[in-house]
């Protein structure tokens, strides 16, 4: 292994050199909300203080993501920091940096690797569904929504097929 791999790893990098699939996943996650407020690499880079490069590189997790950068970009997308972790699979979720040795090799952690699925009250897809029920200007349709959506989640009608959606 080159001493080009083992410091890149040593900066959060897998022991290949590749961006790590933690910071890839942020990168993702930065890039659906950004999408989704309809805002342009160059406008998310403005109001940052960047250049849009650099917001092609953190969308693609190719340079990570510091935790005062992560705070500014949660305030400019208007969303909670932990927004950016969810939806996380275990796969990427195990593959944390301290996981690996100076030689490769991941360390074996004595805690499980830590689950993301967070209060389902603050993940930004609640938030998302609370403010659209909210616009329903006709309060009896919403009235009626919201039934339906109580009696769905009491009803036993979970198959296999709803499982594998």
């Amino acid at each position: 292994m080159s001493a080009e791999i083992s410091r890149k790893a040593c900066r959060g990098r897998t022991p290949e050199g590749a961006p790590n699939p933690i910071d890839i996943h942020v990168g993702k996650r930065i890039r659906a909300r950004r999408q989704l407020l309809h805002l342009s690499q160059e406008q998310l880079a403005d109001l940052l203080g960047l250049t849009f490069q650099q917001v092609q590189k953190y969308e693609k997790g190719v340079n990570r993501v510091g935790a005062s950068r992560l705070w500014d970009i949660s305030k400019v997308l208007k969303t909670p920091i932990n927004f950016f972790y969810e939806d996380m699979d275990n796969d990427i979720a195990s593959q944390s940096p301290r996981t690996f040795s100076s030689n490769g090799n991941a360390l074996a952690l004595e805690e499980e690797t830590a689950s993301f699925n967070t209060d389902p009250m603050l993940r930004q897809e609640t938030i998302e569904l609370v403010k659209a029920y909210y616009k329903i200007a006709n309060r009896k349709v919403a009235k009626n929504l919201y039934d339906v959506i109580v009696a769905l989640s009491k009803s036993t009608y979970n198959t296999d097929d709803d499982k594998e959606q």
